[in-house]
């Protein structure tokens, strides 16, 4: 009787055949074929036909047999689909003590359905029961179909219950196991729980590509209830990232599709969804009718999920009609329950500061932002992945943002920087310090402002917002507060300019037209604060991370790159920046060069003038001061067994690699190993080994990364190396041209740092010795992709 989700269509039409064979109610093969209907029904959405088609009772001579059992699980699953939990957990009671009794072979089955009608009714310690269950049993049984299933009730229950980590392995071991049957309809079910998690975590791209591939696994097993579903997930991350249009367009499409199935949940979910895009670009009237709709498809629902979604629409309807009784009473609602998840409360308590704020009562407004911070600090706190915490704060950065707004609302520019500040950098400081707090309390003992006097530098902190973006210049004087555009107006000016200057290898005059309005957007303002030929240290936000300020074009007294003005580094955050400002100059400056690798590959090909830059760096350190690891040495092997920590400085001339979907999986392309033919150094592994050196600087295409994380900046190389406690990091934002720009370039360099001069004005000089010159070589696809970042 079992049937597995990959068979559903393909035994659609055999019962249909095999029901009209055995016509009578008398006969067994009726009723087995009458109850395997049914699930096809209830798996396809269809819960309702699928009870009705099991109301009529058996003949009492098949009362003891399996198919009794089975009828038992299909109706309190199809019970439970239609939101009737009472019925729902009698027919599991009931089938439980018949597979007890007679058929104990069923126990398996009977857990995977013991948990989906106790989840459904937002029992989820019960469901996790039951999942564990039919795990136990399956496992002893040898029944890998049940323990696919289980597992992934288990990550959907971990999910629902905030436990990432776990739901992330419970995922990965259903995955393998679904992978190795082709059991398409389980994997779908696993995929699209991965993309949940995932989106939960704030990792949305990552999300997307899981709801996609769900998609495809469900079509494949022409399950078009999941396909449904998985769409509704798409939309849910589209909305998240602030793509409003996206996420109605997909919601619109597929709504018609969402009320053919009948199934309440699935339409509930969709309805909520169109209403929660309508409000973000001002559709009130059509938000309310949309949720009007989906609160009367909610009637008896034990989804207290569901629920809560519904009452923050409300809540944010009222709000928009200025009933503020009726929204606090909404928010309330969501925060004092119980069942509510972190996103969900999260939103409801800054929703709730607005409602406050908007109506004067300011101390109650900040109340609940503090609230909202500490329920995501809370649930940050328990994911024990470094990968997962990467983007948590994705996901909740718009909490920090509504309190900044609120703080700044309030003429209190310094307590808003400290809130940004602490966004900052938290998985790289947490990295780097045991426990983190070392470079806290740095920060904490210096005001900005005596900051930016120890460091004889101007900080700017950038931090974009939806509606409009802020600025705080950070002089050795005082502290600036700045207003700027939205985030939107920023990132698209910052994307075109980018690929103006890396697709182009020159900047022709409609793109100066681009720098020059980046750098009256973004400098400008904060111009008269920053002194000729200072330093300025950059701690952008989202997209800034991925533009080179050296390359904005200041329009006086006539139009130049902002390179001849000031000297540049970026920085994470003003805590790392604290904690590195004492550090201790290197007693040995000793030199560890790796590079000029062997074709591993036929991806990367030879580097011609490798050879030449690692002659040009090491020259530079006497012989007995340097370490040299070239040709078939310069292995991922050789740079772990080489003790790295030991060296002041760490220099490589080779290919990269920048992963966007798993910035951990960055690499350094080196030689293969003799062994394994391993010839990727990964982030993953840089990070394992503890540096101390004052700079490394990453030659290769890319060493930057691909992937920003809010809070966290761009994840690639230079995170990995500072992250494994280096002081700087010099790595490129796109790829490096292998002509002889680069040798001459990092020559230039070293022989700045050669004379005493610090990374950031030898890096700078060298970069001028390339503008200044009369070469191909001073556009600025050649000298800009190269990035100084300060690390602790």
């Amino acid at each position: 009787m079992k049937l597995k989700q990959g068979q559903i269509a393909s035994a659609q039409e055999e019962t249909d055949k095999a029901c009209r064979r055995y016509p009578s109610e008398d006969s067994i093969w009726h009723w087995r074929f009458r109850v395997l209907r049914a699930e096809i029904l209830a798996r396809q959405g269809s819960s309702a036909d699928a009870l009705e088609l099991l109301r009529s009772e058996p003949p009492s001579s098949f009362e003891t047999a399996d198919l009794a059992v089975h009828r038992k699980m299909v109706q309190g699953v199809a019970s439970a689909w239609v939101q009737q939990p009472v019925d729902a957990k009698r027919f599991i009671a009931e089938a439980g003590a018949l597979a007890r009794a007679q058929h104990p072979e069923l126990l398996g089955e009977l857990g995977l359905a013991w948990g989906l009608v106790d989840f459904l009714a937002g029992d989820l310690n019960g469901a996790g029961s039951g999942y564990q269950e039919a795990l136990q049993v399956a496992q002893k049984q040898k029944d890998l179909y049940v323990q696919t299933s289980a597992l992934g009730g288990l990550a959907v229950v971990a999910t629902r219950q905030e436990r990432y980590d776990e739901s992330t392995d419970w995922s990965e071991a259903a995955l393998r196991l679904a992978k190795s049957l082709d059991l398409q309809g389980s994997l779908g079910y696993i995929l699209g729980n991965m993309a949940w998690n995932h989106s939960k975590l704030g990792d949305f791209d990552a999300a997307l590509a899981f709801y996609e591939q769900a998609g495809q696994a469900s079509a494949r097993a022409k399950l078009v209830p999941q396909q449904i579903y998985w769409l509704s997930g798409t939309a849910d991350v589209y909305y998240e990232q602030h793509n409003y249009g996206a996420a109605e367009a997909v919601l619109t499409q597929g709504l018609p599709l969402a009320r053919s199935q009948g199934n309440k949940r699935t339409l509930t979910d969709y309805l909520n969804g169109l209403a929660e895009a309508e409000l973000e670009t001002g559709r009130v009237e059509s938000a309310e009718k949309h949720y009007e709709e989906a609160t009367g498809l909610e009637e008896n629902s034990p989804d207290r999920s569901q629920l809560l979604t519904s009452r923050l629409v409300r809540g944010r309807i009222s709000a928009e009609k200025h009933d503020y009784a009726q929204a606090e009473k909404s928010f309330r609602a969501v925060t004092e329950d119980p069942n509510a998840d972190m996103s969900q409360k999260g939103e409801a308590q800054a929703r709730l500061a607005r409602v406050y704020a908007g109506t004067g009562r300011n101390a109650h407004a900040e109340a609940e932002f503090r609230r909202a911070v500490a329920v995501i600090e809370a649930a940050r706190s328990s994911v024990q992945s470094e990968t997962l915490r990467l983007s948590f704060l994705s996901s909740a950065i718009n909490f920090y943002g509504d309190y900044i707004d609120f703080l700044v609302s309030q003429h209190r520019m310094d307590e808003a920087l400290r809130l940004a500040e602490l966004s900052r950098a938290r998985t790289l400081a947490e990295g780097i310090e045991t426990d983190g707090k070392t470079a806290a309390l740095s920060a904490q003992q210096d005001s900005p402002d005596q900051l930016a006097r120890r460091l004889q530098a101007t900080l700017l902190f950038y931090w974009l917002g939806e509606k409009h973006s802020h600025l705080w210049v950070i002089t050795p004087r005082k502290t600036v507060y700045l207003t700027l555009p939205p985030a939107q107006e920023i990132d698209t000016l910052v994307k075109s300019y980018r690929e103006a200057i890396v697709g182009s290898e020159d900047v022709v005059e409609t793109e100066l037209a681009a720098g020059e309005k980046l750098y009256a957007m973004l400098v400008a303002p904060a111009e008269k604060f920053i002194a000729p030929n200072a330093r300025v240290i950059l701690l952008p936000d989202g997209s800034l991370y991925s533009l080179n300020f050296e390359t904005l074009i200041s329009p006086t007294p006539k139009p130049h790159f902002w390179i001849e003005d000031v000297t540049f580094s970026t920085a994470s955050s003003l805590s790392l920046l604290a904690s590195g400002a004492s550090r201790p100059p290197p007693k040995q400056k000793n030199l560890l060069v790796m590079g000029d690798a062997l074709k591993a590959s036929e991806e990367f090909e030879l580097l011609p003038h490798a050879e030449d830059e690692m002659q040009n760096v090491e020259r530079y350190f006497p012989e007995s001061n340097r370490t040299v690891l070239k040709r078939e040495q310069a292995t991922p092997g050789a740079y772990l067994a080489s003790n790295p920590e030991r060296y002041a400085y760490l220099h490589f001339v080779t290919h990269g690699t920048a992963s966007r979907a798993q910035p951990l999986e960055s690499a350094v392309i080196l030689s293969k190993e003799p062994a394994s033919n391993s010839f990727k150094l990964y982030a993953r592994d840089i990070v394992t080994r503890h540096l101390n050196a004052e700079l490394v600087t990453i030659s290769a295409c890319n060493g930057s990364g691909k992937r920003t994380y809010s809070g966290e900046g761009l994840v690639g190389l230079s995170w990995a190396f500072l992250r494994a406690g280096a002081h700087s990091v010099i790595g490129a934002l796109w790829e490096v041209s292998d002509a002889p720009s680069t040798a001459q370039l990092m020559d230039a360099f070293y022989k700045g740092l050669s004379r005493g001069q610090d990374p950031a004005t030898a890096l700078r000089d060298a970069k001028l010795s390339l503008l200044h010159s009369d070469s191909v070589f001073k556009k600025p696809y050649y000298w800009a992709p190269f990035q100084l970042y300060a690390g602790s």
